[in-house]
C-alpha cells in the first residue's frame, strides 16, 4: 500500500481479507456466556473443545495470578472458582495472541512484541488490585490488548512504519507522535477501531484507544490512566517491546489519578517481575 498519501483509518480497516479476525471459538464461547439459559458445564463444554486454550486456562488459573492455595484441574472448576466473566476476559487474551502471524521481523519479533504487552498487562493488573478495583481480568487483557493496533500497522504499512521508526530512532519523538503526524492517527486508535470491529466491550476498547491520550477518554478514563501508566511501567523496565524504543512520557495528572504512592513502586515492580516468566509461559510458552 503506498504512502505518499495519508491511509485514512477506514481504510486501514476496510480490506477485510488483510484485517484478522477473532477465532471462531471465542466468538461460540462469547455467544455461549451471553445466552440466559447457559450453565457453567455449557461453557466449560465450548472451552475444551480447543485442547490448548483449555490447557493454558489451567495454567494461569494455577499462577501466581490468582494466587490459590489448591489445584483447579478442570475447566469447570476454572470458570466456577475464576468466575465466567474472567474466564471470557482470559480466553480473549490467549486468543488473540495467535491470530497474528508472518509479521515482517525486521519490524517486529512476535516474542518480544508479546512480551512488553503482557508485561503491560500484569503492571495494569498490579496497579488495579493497588485501587481495589474489580473484575481485575479486563485490565489484564486491556494491556495484553494496547498496542495490537501496532500490528496492523506494521501488516498494513510496513514501509512507512520502517521509516517512521528510524526517524523516530534518530531524532527526539516518540513513535505514536510520529504516527499522529503521519497519518493523523496512532496505533492506539487503529486498535481501538479493530477491537471495535471484533465486537469488543467498551470497557476494554476505549482504554485501549486512548492509552497515550487518557485525559480524553469518556467512559472509562481511570481504566485508561491505569493503562497508560502501566504501559510506561513496561517500557521503564525493558520487558521486550513494540518498535518504541523510548520510554512515552507520562501524561500530567495520570499518575495522580491513580492515588498511588511513590513508595509503592518497588512492590509493584517485584509483583510484576515475579509474575512475569510464569505467566508468559502460560499464555503461549514462546515469549522469552
Amino acid at each position: 500500500m503506498s504512502h505518499n498519501k495519508p491511509v485514512t483509518l477506514d481504510e486501514l480497516l476496510s480490506d477485510v481479507s488483510s484485517v484478522p479476525s477473532l477465532p471462531l471459538l471465542y466468538s461460540r464461547l462469547d455467544e455461549t456466556i451471553n445466552h440466559p439459559r447457559s450453565s457453567i458445564a455449557d461453557i466449560a463444554k465450548v472451552l475444551s473443545e480447543d485442547q490448548g486454550l483449555a490447557a493454558r486456562i489451567l495454567k494461569l488459573a494455577n499462577s501466581p495470578l490468582f494466587g490459590y492455595f489448591s489445584k483447579i484441574d478442570t475447566v469447570t472448576q476454572a470458570v466456577t472458582i475464576i468466575g465466567i466473566q474472567q474466564v471470557r476476559d482470559l480466553a480473549l487474551a490467549i486468543s488473540v495472541i495467535g491470530v497474528f502471524k508472518g509479521l515482517p521481523k525486521d519490524l517486529v519479533t512476535m516474542e518480544c512484541f508479546w512480551r512488553h504487552s503482557i508485561g503491560a498487562a500484569l503492571a495494569a493488573r498490579v496497579l488495579a488490585t493497588s485501587q481495589r478495583e474489580a473484575n481485575l481480568e479486563r485490565f489484564f487483557v486491556a494491556g495484553i490488548l494496547h498496542d495490537i493496533g501496532r500490528l496492523l500497522l506494521f501488516m498494513r504499512l510496513p514501509d512507512l512504519c520502517r521509516e517512521m521508526i528510524e526517524t523516530a530512532r534518530n531524532s527526539n519523538q516518540c513513535l505514536h507522535e510520529l504516527e499522529r503526524q503521519r497519518l493523523g492517527y496512532d496505533h492506539a486508535d487503529v486498535g481501538g477501531a479493530l477491537l471495535r470491529r471484533w465486537k469488543l466491550p467498551t470497557r476494554v476498547t476505549e482504554p485501549v484507544e486512548y492509552h497515550h491520550r487518557c485525559n480524553h477518554a469518556g467512559q472509562f478514563p481511570r481504566e485508561s490512566a491505569i493503562l497508560h501508566c502501566a504501559d510506561l511501567l513496561a517500557h521503564a523496565l525493558e520487558l521486550g517491546g513494540s518498535g518504541e524504543e523510548r520510554v512515552p512520557p507520562l501524561i500530567p495528572g495520570s499518575w495522580e489519578r491513580l492515588t498511588v504512592s511513590p513508595f509503592q513502586l518497588p512492590q509493584i515492580v517485584a509483583q510484576i517481575d515475579n509474575q512475569l516468566e510464569e505467566i508468559s509461559k502460560a499464555l503461549g510458552g514462546a515469549v522469552t
